[in-house]
């Protein structure tokens, strides 16, 4: 499947938003979940193909070399009457392929991908709602903030570089929301989780949602299941990317990071 630009805009200084339409879109079939997600595919520099292909048959056809990089991206928007889909690119200069792609990215490229697929949604029987994460998590943290019934408790807790990268954020609920700004320094790495552990919990059942970079996700996930006695099923967490790690290298370990997060928790709840 493959959509073509037909715009670009910066949300903030490293927020890019690209919108596409045309291609395969007229058959693209958004699912039921707000963490709804592509899996995107960008060819090689060089590649003896043309801009639309099959990433599959790729695979199946060429040397590995020639295979295009996958990379997964939350679905920031998605308009059924337009057929238009919107996906937010979190770029550092040139660091990245998806990041790289969408910094050069004019009206009339064409943007390959697979899916969507995903498996959140926030339980509208939950008492009140905690999102988690970093600029990775803004569209899937927006869509479902949207989705919230009115008068329900929202409380956000997002980390970006600056109030520069801050978004404005609505729902219908109750939103309490607090950006949390980088120090620059060592600090950084626990920020997140140390602002989590300062939230005042309210009284009943909390659905949380916690995404971002994986280290921090670890540290947040263990202190919601350990110390405030969340059940697995009440959360929904799952890391975007590592910070000391490149996308490929963060591709290759990330199955068994995933593994022996869940191995960690499960023994730590046991021990509790």
């Amino acid at each position: 499947m493959h959509g073509v630009v037909v715009q670009k805009h910066w949300l903030t200084p490293n927020l890019v938003r690209i919108v596409l339409e045309g291609g395969d879109l007229e058959r693209f079939e958004m699912v039921d979940a707000t963490d709804a997600y592509v899996n995107l595919a960008f060819p090689p520099p060089g590649a003896p193909y043309g801009p639309v292909f099959d990433p599959a048959q790729i695979r199946d056809s060429l040397p590995t070399i020639w295979s295009p990089a996958r990379r997964r991206y939350t679905v920031s928007g998605w308009d059924s009457v337009s057929r238009r889909l919107k996906i937010d690119f979190v770029v550092h200069g040139e660091v990245g392929v998806a990041g790289a792609w969408a910094v050069h990215a004019e009206p009339g490229g064409v943007l390959v991908f697979e899916g969507p697929s995903g498996g959140y949604r926030p339980d509208p029987d939950a008492d009140w709602h905690l999102m988690v994460g970093d600029e990775s998590a803004l569209p899937a943290m927006a869509a479902s903030l949207a989705t919230l019934p009115a008068g329900t408790l929202a409380i956000v807790r997002i980390l970006v570089d600056g109030p520069e990268h801050e978004l404005d954020l609505t729902c219908p609920g109750n939103l309490a929301v607090a950006w949390v700004h980088r120090l620059g320094d060592g600090r950084d790495d626990g920020l997140l989780a140390e602002t989590v552990r300062d939230i005042p919990f309210p009284r009943g059942r909390v659905h949380a949602f916690v995404h971002g970079e994986a280290l921090a996700i670890r540290e947040i996930r263990r202190h919601l299941l350990v110390d405030r006695g969340l059940s697995r099923s009440d959360m929904s967490c799952s890391p975007y990317w590592r910070r000391d790690l490149t996308d490929e290298a963060w591709r290759a370990v990330k199955r068994e990071f995933v593994q022996a997060m869940d191995a960690e928790a499960n023994d730590q709840t046991d021990a509790a």
